[in-house]
């Protein structure tokens, strides 16, 4: 096809906070599908915070993005052209596609989905990696009972909304922390949680003592730093903290901040585990089917939010750091 496929590269590796010039956009002829392969007209983005540890040039779970590469991202959009017998012209899909128009991706790479059921955007959020992660962290990690106490950093954003949504259903207390007022309204008013402590305006040790007298039986945490730290001093016996993110520390130029306060896990007993979610790959059915349930009997809510525009690329990744948006951060493309 003769169409231009506009797309976005890594320049350079970020030092620090990301700058407009550690990307490079441009253009390039849509490539055509070989033996296999599908080509997807992309039409949502997603923005996520795993993006910044992507274009470290450092040790990992996956290879980092390398200079020139097209910068790596979950993307959803519609099959166009298709050289694969299971995925027809027409067909909407997901994978890592890349921010960019167009991408010629192998089938066996892709997932289709049913937009007749939710819309696309929630494929890369509840029903996709964000929820997955919740899902699986919360549930297989974390294992919450009736009656504990569940806290949960992060608490407005894809993850820890979904967390925090998953532990009520569960029969948990839930407490969110979340940065700004409006975030805390949020998560209690709109996805009920049981209440929510502004990290911004209370004092941690204190708002957690008067929260959790009993102490933390699962704390989730999404941010690491001085956040994690106040969560280890609260831990009740045998509790359980996961490690699913660090976005504290993701811009950090200097040692990685870590807990001071890890022998509280010792004292009561308690485990802290870090996981990727793609180990659970092989069970995203799963997950997939009991939370796609809950969404349909309103005991689940997905919160997209959603910024037009290819272009904006560079400034739309920055909410994710500066703390701007709430809930599942996409960009839309045009065509959708």
């Amino acid at each position: 096809m003769n169409a231009v496929n506009h797309q976005f590269k890594l320049a350079a590796r970020p030092v620090g906070m990301l700058k407009p010039s550690d990307w490079s956009y441009g253009e390039e002829p849509v490539g055509e599908p070989g033996d296999g392969e599908v080509l997807v007209k992309i039409l949502y983005v997603s923005l996520d915070p795993a993006m910044r540890g992507w274009v470290n040039d450092a040790r990992s779970y996956i290879p980092p993005v390398g200079i020139g590469e097209v910068m790596r991202a979950l993307a959803a959009g519609e099959v166009i052209a298709s050289n694969h017998p299971e995925i027809s012209v027409g067909d909407h899909v997901t994978g890592l596609l890349g921010v960019q128009e167009y991408a010629v991706a192998h089938g066996a790479a892709l997932l289709k989905v049913d937009t007749s059921l939710v819309a696309l955007p929630v494929y890369l959020s509840t029903l996709g990696m964000p929820g997955m992660t919740a899902y699986f962290g919360l549930l297989d990690i974390g294992r919450p009972k009736e009656g504990d106490m569940v806290v949960v950093s992060g608490a407005a954003g894809a993850v820890g909304g979904v967390v925090g949504q998953i532990a009520k259903i569960k029969g948990a207390t839930v407490i969110g922390i979340a940065g700004g007022p409006d975030k805390c309204r949020y998560v209690v008013e709109e996805l009920g949680f049981d209440a929510a402590i502004d990290y911004k305006a209370h004092d941690l040790d204190v708002a957690l003592g008067e929260h959790c007298s009993k102490g933390i039986d699962v704390y989730f945490d999404n941010v690491g730093g001085e956040i994690l730290d106040a969560a280890l001093a609260r831990l009740s016996r045998y509790a359980r903290v996961i490690i699913c993110g660090a976005i504290s520390q993701y811009n950090a130029t200097g040692a990685l901040s870590g807990p001071s306060n890890y022998l509280s896990l010792l004292v009561n007993h308690a485990s802290m585990t870090g996981f990727v979610v793609t180990d659970y790959g092989d069970r995203y059915a799963e997950g997939a089917t009991e939370m796609g349930a809950w969404l349909a009997s309103g005991k689940l809510k997905s919160r997209e939010h959603i910024v037009e525009g290819l272009e904006t690329f560079p400034d739309t990744l920055q909410q994710l750091f500066s703390g701007e948006n709430t809930g599942k951060l996409v960009l839309k493309l045009a065509g959708d």
